[in-house]
């Protein structure tokens, strides 16, 4: 289910930067840094709307309300490369997610997580660190307090999974 990364005790990152050091836009366009989540342990989705994968919403909601008390926070990314499932403008985005799963945590632009020109240097990162891609809406990514990829979860992998779920008590440890 999940790809973990092993970082040995005292291994310094030679590639890549920090997440945390990332600028991106908030859904409605204001520029934001990454650095906010600094310090937490963070989950990075890739959401798309009309995606089987949907209801994960509501799950991962769940999920930001009980954990962001000790440090951790969900971070939506929508992205419309697959099945173009993410048609909307950014205010149907936010429409959607707050009527029908009431979602508060964070939602950024849409951006393209596929390999290429157009990547969002926010998964040409999360590559880099984990060296894996998502290959469908709502692929998980396990961010360590320093920004840096622990673990990639499939997209199938649900926000109650106990694997999942383990992955994240570990890095709030």
């Amino acid at each position: 289910m999940a790809a973990h990364l092993a970082r040995p005790e005292g291994h310094h990152y030679i590639c890549g930067v920090s997440l945390y050091s990332l600028a991106c836009r908030t859904l409605l366009g204001a520029p934001v840094s990454l650095g906010e989540y600094a310090g937490k342990v963070s989950l990075v989705v890739n959401v798309a709307s009309a995606c089987g994968h949907t209801p994960q919403y509501a799950g991962l909601q769940a999920l930001h309300d009980k954990l962001k008390g000790r440090g951790f926070a969900v971070l939506g990314f929508p992205c419309n490369d697959f099945g173009a499932q993410e048609p909307g403008s950014a205010a149907d985005i936010q429409q959607f997610c707050s009527s029908t799963y009431a979602v508060t945590f964070p939602l950024f632009e849409k951006v393209t997580v596929k390999a290429g020109p157009a990547q969002s240097p926010v998964y040409a990162e999360l590559f880099r660190g984990s060296g894996k891609l998502p290959a469908w809406n709502f692929g998980k990514y396990l961010v360590d307090r320093q920004g840096k990829a622990l673990a990639f979860f499939e997209p199938k992998v649900s926000p109650e999974d106990a694997q999942l779920r383990g992955a994240i008590e570990t890095a709030l440890a």
